[in-house]
């Protein structure tokens, strides 16, 4: 759950910088390309690494969903809707960053990511999955790394994320403070 700072201080200063950058974008009409290896794989395998993680985890027949979901607050596309809950697959660039054992979301941003899915589909129940696949060669310089024959207990991660409609308040509110800091830094 998201703890504001204070009455006074509801968004980060890192918030603040993103919304900053963001302004600018729409006041100069150019987006910032933003460029990683790591975001670089996370596109490069994303069909693959969903198709591994169905066929391992008994999803049948899911496929990558392509809706669109938005609401005056939200906006965001969910990797798989499946009857009962929503699944994100995040993929590892290596073994080394992968959370064979971390018990916690390594990334909270993540749980903030899936509860906003769920509350814009209507879901109550979501699935954060890592999954460990190989970094195709013209991403790498280092020597290329064959995860194909590691068993799949050891390349696949998964955390269950139950809806919490009091972090969906509390996001909200963090939206209407960003427009509300918005609105000053344009004046």
């Amino acid at each position: 759950m998201i703890k504001p700072r204070s009455k006074s201080e509801v968004l980060s200063k890192t918030t603040k910088g993103y919304l900053e950058e963001w302004t600018k974008q729409q006041v100069y009409g150019v987006r910032k390309q933003i460029k990683s290896k790591y975001l670089d794989k996370g596109n490069a395998v994303e069909d693959a690494a969903i198709d591994y993680a169905a066929e391992n985890l008994g999803w049948l027949f899911a496929t990558k969903n392509e809706e669109y979901f938005e609401d005056e607050y939200f906006c965001g596309t969910p990797d798989l809707i499946l009857e009962d809950k929503i699944i994100d697959i995040k993929s590892s660039w290596d073994c080394f960053t992968f959370p064979l054992f971390e018990e916690e979301i390594p990334n909270k941003d993540y749980y903030h990511q899936l509860q906003v899915y769920m509350h814009l589909t209507g879901k109550h129940k979501a699935e954060l999955v890592y999954v460990l696949m190989n970094t195709p060669e013209e991403l790498t310089y280092e020597d290329s790394i064959d995860y194909s024959e590691v068993d799949s207990k050891y390349r696949i991660k998964r955390y269950e994320i139950e809806y919490n409609e009091e972090d969906i308040y509390i996001l909200q509110q963090v939206v209407l403070e960003s427009r509300e800091y918005i609105k000053e830094i344009i004046k």
